[in-house]
């Protein structure tokens, strides 16, 4: 049976799986202190973001610059990826450790702004790697801190409160392309990805005031107990499963998201403004189904909503690689993206539900697996793109149905953990 439990048993009570299809009671409106944070935690998404948003389509302005095939391209992205995933589950830690985390996400404005300017100035292709993922690791750590922050404070709209969040990533991902791709027909990719860093620059500024705003730490006092707990959930085959299957969900969406840029440029002669134009389409309509398909799963069920997903993903990414009318091609390839990326807030919400306890560090452990683990699908697909670019697509469709297949033969289910006795404090 598909279930979300919650692991009372940890908390002193009986053990009682609830049912990820079960409807959660929602409240009619949403609390003022949560609507300003749910408004302002997307939009500092958005700013951490973009100078990432920028890269998918400065890669190609940098692949022909320094003479990058398709396989160093997904290195790129994977290289920077890798590095950022070293963040999420120390700040994940640490947000469940500290009070005071409003202060930790001011302090991620500043480490993008910073990082990401200093890359622009690598003078080699590893060095630029190195230096990208380094400027990640600020925009990785926003995430468990904010998402942490707001299931706590909507615990019964935790799908819609990580969808809206989600969309000022995903805003980034279709603004920034667009920004880019029209600023690289004037300027070198150095002096964009410069820009680029100016949204993080300007949040570091404006959040200043907001921190004292960002509630404390409900629980900060995490104990050894707590990690015993997430060691043992995560081992259990249910978790493990669903580690499994975040994993290549990750690794469908990166070998698209890597690839398709290029596709666009060196396979259907698009301008660089002009795949950035349909990039940021692709996102944008992911962006605008993600808080939908959140608030769908906290009724219908989180693997309901997340199978139907993946799966008319690998039929559209199947599809792409074997169409042959360009125009046919865009189609299907906005609709394989945009399903992956509208799912994603389900999967968030379902890995909490399944924890059950401790919510930004089980975020950082998720965050991590997404874009550390599932960093690997860029570099898969540029290996395949060598040979033939709709390869790429051919492959994340191979990730979809693996995604796919596991969430079925999984029964999302932790069992009985032996109770032990609560923290006090």
């Amino acid at each position: 049976m598909d279930v979300c439990a919650r692991h009372s048993a940890v908390l002193g009570r009986d053990h009682k799986p609830t049912p990820d299809s079960i409807r959660q009671p929602k409240s009619m409106t949403v609390p003022k202190q949560s609507k300003f944070l749910l408004t302002t935690f997307a939009l500092g998404h958005l700013s951490n973001d973009w100078p990432g948003g920028a890269i998918w389509l400065l890669a190609p302005a940098i692949a022909v610059s320094m003479n990058l095939t398709p396989a160093e391209v997904g290195t790129l992205i994977t290289v920077q990826y890798l590095g950022a995933s070293l963040a999420y589950i120390p700040a994940g830690l640490i947000s469940d450790r500290v009070s005071n985390r409003g202060r930790l996400l001011l302090m991620t404005f500043w480490w993008v702004a910073i990082g990401y300017v200093a890359a622009s100035f690598a003078p080699s292709f590893w060095l630029l790697a190195l230096m990208l993922a380094f400027a990640g690791i600020g925009d990785a750590a926003w995430h468990p801190i904010a998402t942490g922050v707001l299931v706590q404070q909507m615990p019964t709209r935790r799908g819609q409160a990580l969808g809206i969040h989600a969309m000022g990533g995903t805003l980034s991902a279709v603004l920034a392309p667009l920004v880019a791709g029209f600023l690289l027909g004037f300027m070198d990719w150095r002096s964009v990805l410069q820009l680029s860093a100016l949204p993080a620059l300007i949040m570091g500024i404006v959040f200043i005031p907001v921190v004292k705003r960002v509630p404390l730490s409900p629980d900060h006092a995490m104990s050894l107990a707590d990690v015993r707990h997430l060691v043992q959930v995560w081992s259990q085959r249910s978790g493990l499963g669903l580690i499994a299957m975040i994993i290549f969900y990750n690794m469908a969406i990166l070998a698209i998201m890597s690839m398709l840029p290029l596709f666009l440029i060196t396979e259907l002669d698009y301008s660089l403004a002009a795949a950035g134009t349909l990039f940021a389409l692709v996102m944008l309509i992911g962006s605008l189904i993600q808080p939908l398909i959140g608030r769908l799963s906290d009724g219908a069920g989180r693997k309901r909503v997340f199978v139907t997903g993946v799966l008319l993903a690998a039929v559209a990414a199947g599809g792409a690689a074997a169409a042959e009318n360009d125009l046919l091609i865009i189609v299907i390839l906005v609709l394989s993206l945009s399903s992956l990326v509208g799912i994603r807030s389900a999967v968030l919400a379902l890995t909490v539900e399944y924890a059950g306890r401790r919510e930004a560090t089980t975020l950082g452990f998720v965050f991590a697996l997404m874009d550390g683990v599932g960093a690997l699908g860029a570099l898969f697909a540029g290996l395949a793109g060598d040979f033939d670019l709709r390869y790429a697509f051919v492959l994340a469709s191979v990730f979809c149905l693996v995604a796919a297949i596991i969430a079925v033969i999984t029964p999302f289910q932790v069992a009985q953990l032996r109770p032990h006795r609560a923290p006090t404090g």
